[in-house]
């Protein structure tokens, strides 16, 4: 189990108009004013499970050990799903149990999830509509000042995950789909380079394509500047996953590229 840090990352749907973010800091500080508290983002798609999964994979193992990671993407706010807290060899996970950890679940070698139980984490509320306020953040604010997990709640083991789409092989043909469009409207797809070499391991295919929102990529490229502002690219992030790109332009405006959208390399 790690030692918390004074360290927590914050991922929602909230936006930036509204009260929402603010009051959650206010209450962390609150409880723990030496937090440093990182915003992740705010401004996932309402609702969208799929999406903050994404965010938090692409990012959470890049802090220190002991940081306390909060995600509060939650449809079901008010029911009755879980708050959880989940506890790696790592990092701490506060979120509620809808699946929204799925990544956590797969990548982590030694993973401990609490149903959070206590209600000396819970804020009085008269109102069943903002967790995020009333249950993860203070929740996670304790954890910084050094609360132990086996406080929050028993061990459980049926919490939720969701399917992640994996890239596949059919007929010679790599399928594989969107599973993010950021800030610039670049598509990052679920293939990574490795899937395309085993596609070119099978096929004995030396040269390959990628068909995507109606139009055909024939190379991969290194970095932008090698695009164009018409004709869509593609090229291996840094993350490691195939991306769709236009040059200093949206590709998924131009091409109506979506996440779930469709890609086949062949």
């Amino acid at each position: 189990m790690p030692s918390a840090t004074s360290i927590l990352t914050l991922l929602t749907d909230f936006g930036e108009r509204d009260h929402f973010v603010a009051s959650m800091k206010g209450v962390i500080l609150g409880i723990n004013h030496q937090a440093r508290i990182i915003d992740v983002s705010h401004h996932v798609t309402p609702h969208s499970i799929d999406e903050a999964a994404f965010l938090l994979n692409a990012c959470y193992h890049y802090f220190p050990d002991g940081t306390v990671h909060v995600v509060v993407v939650d449809p079901g706010v008010g029911s009755s799903r879980r708050g959880l807290l989940v506890t790696t060899s790592r990092f701490f996970f506060i979120a509620p149990d809808n699946g929204v950890l799925t990544p956590v679940f797969e990548n982590e070698r030694s993973v401990e999830v609490r149903q959070i139980e206590n209600r000396q984490f819970r804020l009085d509320s008269e109102g069943a509509t903002f967790d995020g306020r009333d249950l993860f953040a203070p929740s996670a604010a304790w954890l910084t000042r050094g609360q132990t997990p086996g406080a929050y709640g028993r061990l459980i083991s049926d919490y939720e995950t969701r399917p992640i789409p994996k890239p596949e092989v059919r007929e010679g043909i790599l399928h594989g789909r969107v599973a993010h469009v950021d800030r610039f409207g670049n598509a990052t797809t679920n293939v990574t380079l490795a899937d395309v070499h085993s596609l070119q391991a099978v096929t004995k295919r030396t040269s390959i394509s990628f068909a995507i929102g109606g139009v055909t990529i024939n190379a991969l490229k290194t970095h932008y500047e090698q695009g164009s502002k018409e004709q869509p690219e593609a090229l291996i992030n840094s993350n490691g996953y195939l991306e769709v790109f236009l040059k200093e332009a949206s590709v998924a405006e131009t091409f109506n590229l979506k996440a779930g959208e469709t890609l086949e390399i062949q």
